[in-house]
């Protein structure tokens, strides 16, 4: 596939010259709500710069990587693309991401950046994407639920979780949790196993992964209990992130762990007072381990619109495009001045918070530095996860899977 990339660069690179008043923007974790927030934006950008054109081509996230990979190998490459993490380090590893470097020297709004967000967007110590915010999970509860359940108090253990999510699905056509086993479900594989084993290292120092440890693999044991048990709804082996949260705003799962953009199907559908979301529950050691995650705006290198393409990232990273796109998302700010918005002052937002200045609580990045990573997440976790799930096949050999996968890309990154 790197062959591949490179190939495909390097011919549209010589393809020639695309009109200076044409842009293609490709977006990647799509809804009908993203999308048109996301051409208010450019709308005002193409205001802004007369004569200029941008085509936003939408791809479905379920398909997203498969698509914009399948575009790449036949040349079909964008000005900018919306990157998720876990995409960086395979586009910036074939050379396909620009440095954005002389223009942040440049931009007013450079400074307004917070270190997280000009950390996580470098690979080799270049930015090579700019987050626009940061998902981090926390637990949404269904206080209706609980309390025809008779839980009395919002879990703060994996094992009061466990507690509750039995007494729910106890109820008739209820479930305790939302899982989320089909795709984009890797973080519950990460969190769950994390918080029971009470670390998320992901390698040990010669490269080997942990996830075949005892630790680990007791992490992953409780994880698929809690389907093989029924505290999930039968069909949520194949749920992607729609069923999950339309699962808890219809009352058919008490407990959902997300990002704040779930917020925004939840807070159409749901009372104020009908839900709650709270901080990740913790494991025996005192910690708990939620994912956190981010997605931005890179400049792809084959593009010959690289200086009008930078003023599209610009105007939507900065406070004129990323403040409402971040309002729309729910995602947690990107810039240092949104933060003091009203907006992330209110209630719903009480939990993530909580979370960030809470130091048993430790912010888990997966990881995205590797290049076989997409892949991983994308394909192999799903496939192999919702076997594990079924029963197909035992934790111990699902582990043993996924630990010889990524102890084979870690150990191929150290010694490069």
């Amino acid at each position: 596939m790197k062959r591949l990339f490179t190939t495909a660069a390097l011919a549209a690179l010589l393809a020639g010259p695309v009109s200076a008043e044409t842009l293609k923007l490709v977006e990647v974790i799509t809804s009908p709500q993203r999308t048109e927030t996301l051409k208010g934006i450019v709308a005002e950008f193409e205001a802004a710069n007369p004569g200029t054109t941008v085509e936003i081509i939408s791809l479905p996230w379920g398909e997203a990587f498969q698509k914009f990979a399948t575009m790449v190998s036949a040349g079909d490459i964008p000005d900018v693309i919306e990157m998720p993490d876990t995409w960086v380090s395979l586009y910036a590893g074939n050379g396909l991401l620009a440095d954005l470097s002389p223009y942040l020297a440049e931009w007013e709004h450079t400074d307004d950046l917070s270190e997280r967000a000009v950390a996580l967007g470098q690979v080799d110590d270049k930015p090579v994407m700019l987050p626009y915010g940061f998902y981090l999970r926390a637990m949404f509860y269904n206080k209706d639920l609980l309390a025809e359940a008779g839980v009395e108090a919002v879990p703060t253990t994996i094992d009061e979780f466990r507690a509750a999510a039995e007494k729910v699905s106890a109820l008739p056509g209820k479930a305790g949790y939302c899982m989320r086993g089909g795709p984009g479900g890797l973080n519950g594989w990460v969190m769950f196993p994390a918080t029971v084993a009470g670390d998320n290292v992901f390698f040990d120092e010669e490269g080997n992964s942990t996830y075949d440890s005892e630790a680990w693999v007791e992490g992953l044991t409780w994880f698929i209990d809690l389907y093989k048990d029924g505290l999930a709804p039968k069909d949520s082996v194949n749920w992607g992130f729609n069923e999950i949260v339309a699962g808890f705003y219809t009352g058919q799962c008490a407990f959902l762990d997300q990002d704040p953009d779930a917020l925004i199907a939840i807070a159409e559908r749901m009372k104020p007072e009908q839900y709650g979301v709270t901080t990740f529950p913790k494991g025996p050691s005192g910690k708990a381990f939620p994912t956190i995650g981010y997605a931005g705006w890179s400049m792809m290198e084959p593009s010959e619109n690289k200086d009008l393409a930078w003023k599209l990232i610009a105007m939507l990273e900065g406070p004129e495009g990323n403040v409402p796109w971040n309002k729309m998302t729910g995602a947690l700010p990107a810039l240092k001045s949104a933060e003091s918005d009203p907006f992330y002052q209110s209630e719903a937002f009480k939990g993530w918070f909580e979370e960030l200045g809470d130091p048993d609580v430790v912010p888990t990045t997966m990881p995205t530095w590797l290049e076989e990573f997409a892949f991983f997440k994308d394909s192999l976790a799903i496939s192999s996860g919702q076997k594990a799930l079924l029963g197909e096949i035992t934790p111990e050999e699902l582990a043993a899977e996924w630990a010889d996968y990524l102890t084979k890309a870690q150990q191929k990154y150290i010694s490069q």
